[in-house]
């Protein structure tokens, strides 16, 4: 595994000069966090669909164990178990609007992932960088476990576990444990562990503090150490049930979804699990004993366990939800744990929102009214006094504003406001409002969808890496004709001067991607 070692040390040296003003040497949170041999065990799998197009390229990289949909790349990088999803990346010709400037795509966005280690993050959405409106880059980047990336082009960053970028482009900084970040843009900053921080420049900024104490109970990461705390022993608790999911290649499929709903089979669904109309469920998604209503979604890694979700609920990446009962269109936000137990159960009213990563773990029975923002970390009524506000009351706020750790400043209303909206776009998207005919989304599309998967060498001195492929798929030189059926010949000649019909796009780019992972071409 030598050529894989020395990725490694290529891409701390990467890491390492990014961060020097900061003195931080991330090769004690990378070099053993995951065993070599890891690497050699698990496959990838490339998503394919009518709705996406088709681009895949990696170059001497690791793939162990992740996931892909839509135009993506990956040089000398290593990706453990992550998922990258480019199901909403911008099309040619579409229009990106930032602030006064309406700007037009040369070209089809694409994800770029370069001189990277990801583990177990979640990559979504597409770049909110007006500088580079074609490409969603992570370039120089260490992400540890379970963080997510979202709609964040990141350069020469480190992120610690459980973090989340959001909507932000980062250069040159330490993002820490359990830290989430939506401020638009940032240079050169560190973070601390804990840090909850919201900005919208000249309308609000929000900010909260979880304390050490708390980070230390729930997540702690230390050098040469895998993280720990009560995060982790959760998910590791439940790891057993994913693994049947990735080792049996023809599952039975699960028997009561409804119409208009998709469940991908790299999720798990354990119990008396009911998944209502136009529900998206995702990959790396863990249901036992849960009820989802008509339009609600659990996106990856989140767990809905022993709980019942009305209708229109978006769970974000990574929320857990425990003995729990919401009503309708009530938000979970990235990271959050709703720790309910079966004496102690959470209920929370429509229409409510759970700012991302908050932590709830309940010491007695609670019910959060309708219509309330809720954040920080809450274990029984009293912490409501100083954690939850009613929308209604927040969106009085103007100016300065503090209550208890939280500190707010500006406009309460435009920041209520800016939540609805990004509510109500993420129920588009994943097609909560299908009606059989218009506003079609990733549940429905995700319904079209099959999966090619790859095998890195076995052994010898790659072993652990990626056969490298040098890009898919357009017919430009056509090295792979003495390959192909005529059949694919034909497709991939109309690709060329046309769109093909799905019926022959599909069948053309399996047989390509099937020659891809074998060599041929």
């Amino acid at each position: 595994m030598k050529q894989l070692e020395r990725l490694i040390d290529r891409i701390i040296s990467r890491v390492n000069i990014n961060l020097r003003e900061f003195a931080f040497d991330v090769e004690p949170y990378v070099r053993k966090i995951i065993p070599l041999i890891q690497f050699s065990k698990f496959y990838a799998f490339y998503g394919l669909t009518p709705y996406h197009p088709l681009h895949f390229r990696f170059i001497q990289s690791s793939l162990a164990g992740s996931y892909f949909l839509g135009k993506c790349s990956v040089d000398h990088s290593i990706l453990y178990k992550s998922d990258v999803r480019g199901d909403e990346l911008k099309r040619k010709g579409d229009m990106f609007k930032f602030q006064d400037w309406d700007i037009s795509l040369h070209e089809d966005e694409a994800i770029h992932i370069k001189d990277s280690y990801l583990i177990k993050n979640l990559v979504h959405n597409f770049s909110h960088d007006p500088e580079n409106p074609e490409e969603f880059f992570i370039h120089n980047t260490v992400s540890t476990h379970f963080a997510n990336i979202h709609g964040s082009p990141v350069e020469g960053c480190f992120l610690g576990p459980f973090s989340t970028v959001d909507l932000t482009t980062l250069h040159d900084c330490f993002i820490g444990t359990f830290s989430y970040l939506q401020v638009g843009e940032l240079f050169h900053h560190m973070i601390e562990p804990g840090k909850i921080w919201i900005r919208s420049e000249n309308a609000f900024d929000f900010s909260y503090q979880f304390s050490e104490e708390i980070l230390d109970k729930y997540i702690r990461f230390e050098t040469d150490k895998p993280p720990r705390g009560l995060f982790m022993d959760f998910i590791e608790s439940r790891k057993g049930d994913f693994q049947r999911i990735f080792q049996v290649v023809d599952l039975e499929p699960y028997g009561s979804v409804a119409s208009g709903a998709a469940l991908s089979r790299y999720a798990v669904v354990k119990g008396k699990t009911r998944i209502g109309e136009n529900v998206l469920v995702a990959q790396r998604a863990f249901l036992e004993n849960a009820w989802l209503g008509k339009g609600a979604n659990a996106q990856e890694n989140c767990y809905i366990i022993d709980s019942r979700l009305e209708g229109n609920n978006v769970t974000a990446h990574g929320g857990k939800i425990i003995h729990g009962r919401l009503g309708e269109k009530v938000f979970v936000g990235f990271n959050a744990f709703l720790y309910g137990k079966r004496d102690c159960p959470l209920t929370i009213g429509n229409e409510s929102i759970v700012m991302p990563h908050t932590i709830i773990d309940l010491e007695e029975p609670l019910d959060i009214p309708a219509r309330h923002l809720i954040w920080g970390y809450i274990r029984n009524r009293r912490d409501l006094e100083t954690h939850t506000l009613s929308l209604k009351s927040f969106s009085e706020i103007q100016g300065e504003f503090s209550l208890g750790p939280m500190h707010f400043q500006g406009s309460g209303l435009d920041f209520v406001k800016a939540f609805k909206h990004r509510i109500e776009h993420i129920l588009e998207a994943n097609g909560a409002y299908f009606d059989g005919k218009k506003n079609r989304g990733h549940a429905q599309m995700d319904q079209d969808i099959s999966f090619n998967t790859i095998q890195p060498y076995p052994k010898g001195r790659l072993k652990g890496l990626y056969p490298s492929n040098s890009g898919l798929m357009k017919s430009e030189g056509c090295r792979f004709q003495n390959h192909c059926s005529q059949k694919t010949k034909r497709c991939l000649a109309l690709s060329v001067t046309s769109d093909p019909e799905p019926s022959c796009v599909l069948p053309a780019l399996s047989e390509l991607l099937s020659m891809c992972w074998i060599g041929l071409i």
